[in-house]
């Protein structure tokens, strides 16, 4: 298994070297099968909690819509159009620290009629939940939660102080425990360093996490880290490739932030990524599943269900 000593030299390796390898270990782990997913935002604004890089956060001023849970019939339109595109999981996500017992039931209701109706995979993401909330959510159809841990723990404090990294890892751990399975990654280009991004990468192979989602940072106008440079496209590749190394069997999930590449990501999924966020974001405008449908694959990949 690969350490970080042996990471770090991996990423002062020539570019062009580094993704052909990672994009080789990934046909040689994984195949060519492309796990594809949406999100939906399910409550929006109005957070008690400081992240740096969130529009959703009452701490700032951002001009984006804020409203309460969606209805159950509007989350189960939602899923059916995304069944139709083609994409083989729906995620609805909500603002805040976590849910409330009675909000979790009413998500659950609507989680309970699309399993039922449905053969789109549901995925969570509701925060800091209970392990009896998240037992409720597995018993309503939801096979995976998501959580991420954002960034490497040394790196956490610098972009939130309302939570902690390990309120976030031992939520993972209830979410398991409850027969959930698990996506967890984080953000690029806050601030961090490589080696920042190959500790994150590290605790997550820790956690045996399958799913992770790499997010490049959007800077939005309002919040702390709004006038951050944005990564350019090899930083991006560069890492990517070394989450691959590090994780050989995940699905890497190039996520949030993707619409900022001029190649809206061809060439990280040439480079070790195999997954992807498609379609809008949570409060930033996507890539549609059209253009990625074609673009994946032109790369030769097939859309699957990823069993991580």
């Amino acid at each position: 298994m690969i350490d970080k000593s042996e990471l770090l030299k991996l990423s002062r390796l020539p570019l062009d070297r580094l993704c052909e390898e990672a994009n080789q270990l990934r046909k040689e782990a994984c195949g060519n099968g492309f796990d594809l997913c949406t999100i939906v935002n399910g409550k929006s604004g109005r957070c008690s909690e400081d992240c740096k890089y969130c529009a959703q956060s009452a701490c700032y001023r951002t001009d984006i819509p804020e409203y309460p849970l969606m209805g159950k019939e509007e989350i189960h339109k939602e899923a059916v159009h995304n069944q139709k595109k083609g994409v083989v999981r729906f995620s609805v996500v909500t603002s805040g620290r976590r849910l409330s017992d009675q909000e979790v039931e009413r998500l659950c209701d609507a989680y309970r009629e699309i399993s039922r109706q449905e053969k789109i995979s549901l995925c969570a993401s509701h925060g800091l939940l209970t392990e009896e909330q998240f037992r409720k959510l597995k018993a309503s159809g939801v096979e995976r939660y998501h959580n991420n841990l954002e960034a490497s723990e040394g790196f956490f404090s610098r972009i939130c102080t309302t939570h902690t990294q390990r309120d976030k890892k031992e939520a993972i751990l209830r979410a398991r425990k409850a027969g959930l399975s698990i996506c967890s990654g984080g953000i690029i280009g806050m601030g961090e360093t490589m080696e920042d991004r190959i500790d994150l990468a590290l605790e997550l192979r820790k956690l045996e996490v399958g799913s992770v989602p790499i997010n490049i940072l959007s800077p939005i106008p309002g919040t702390p880290l709004g006038r951050q440079k944005p990564l350019d496209n090899e930083e991006v590749c560069r890492t990517v490739a070394l989450f691959r190394f590090t994780l050989p069997k995940a699905s890497i999930r190039l996520a949030g932030g993707r619409g900022l590449l001029p190649d809206k990501g061809r060439q990280a999924f040439c480079s070790g990524a195999n997954a992807a966020i498609t379609g809008d974001m949570l409060t930033t405008a996507g890539i549609s599943i059209e253009t990625d449908l074609k673009m994946i694959r032109e790369l030769g990949y097939e859309v699957v269900k990823r069993n991580d």
